[in-house]
């Protein structure tokens, strides 16, 4: 079982073509997949649009209830629906659901509201996962829960990716993201860590935007999964690479 995270920068329809169509090849073979979908570009557009002015706190979007009504918008309409057409153009049977759908993610506001609507995760419940997948479909999770209330919460689409690869205790967590990997002086390109055990990491500082990365690795980790790559999700042979092994930043237990 691999878990794949797909970033936002990531999604051009040219550049997801190839690692698409490797994953339909993987898929056939008998490897299944379940991927978990951000979409900050998409959002940051439509907030233009709108003329709502956004800020970052710790490398998470402070979510007002007004940007709140934008994200759920955003990835759970147009960003979901995109990223299954994609998958399905490659011949994959994938089903789009949201991060609270069959109960999936308990989540929870964070740090008491510090960051507005976002959410933290407290626990997960894969047997939604299981069942699609038993059923021959792929999953594809977007990244917006909500409370025991039913208060819609942002969820960081790193941190719900790391959780639920943790709790299926995945045998790779990928993070097809918009950089090379981890870097220990972003934005330093020379300090690009290439391979590194979990708790060598946790031991480090990061530069804000890096931090739910890390966060959401450590996390995949203590959680069970049995390890993490981070990779550029708009280089057309990282995936493959990452599935044999190689580039980007290689996290182990």
């Amino acid at each position: 079982m691999i878990v794949i995270k797909f970033g936002g920068h990531a999604m051009n329809p040219e550049r997801s073509a190839p690692w698409l169509r490797e994953m339909a090849e993987r898929w056939k073979s008998g490897e299944r997949f379940v991927v978990v979908h951000g979409g900050g570009p998409q959002i940051d557009k439509e907030l233009k649009t709108r003329g709502i002015s956004s800020e970052f706190k710790d490398g998470y979007r402070i979510t007002t209830p007004e940007i709140m009504a934008v994200v759920e918008m955003v990835l759970t309409g147009s960003v979901l629906r995109s990223v299954v057409r994609l998958m399905e153009l490659v011949g994959l049977r994938p089903v789009g659901i949201t991060c609270g759908d069959g109960g999936l993610l308990h989540v929870r506001i964070k740090d008491n509201g510090a960051y507005g609507l976002v959410g933290e995760v407290v626990s997960v419940d894969g047997s939604i996962i299981e069942t699609l997948i038993a059923d021959g479909f792929l999953p594809v999770i977007s990244s917006v829960g909500h409370d025991q209330y039913g208060q819609p919460l942002n969820v960081n689409a790193d941190i719900a990716a790391g959780a639920i690869a943790g709790a299926l205790h995945a045998d790779q967590m990928v993070f097809l993201t918009d950089v090379r990997g981890i870097y220990e002086r972003w934005p330093d390109e020379e300090s690009l860590i290439s391979e590194i055990t979990a708790v060598e990491l946790e031991s480090m500082s990061f530069a804000a935007g890096m931090i739910p990365k890390v966060e959401a690795t450590l996390n995949a980790i203590r959680s069970g999964a049995k390890s993490v790559r981070i990779i550029d999700g708009t280089s057309e042979s990282a995936f493959t690479d990452a599935l044999l092994g190689k580039g980007g930043t290689w996290v182990k237990p």
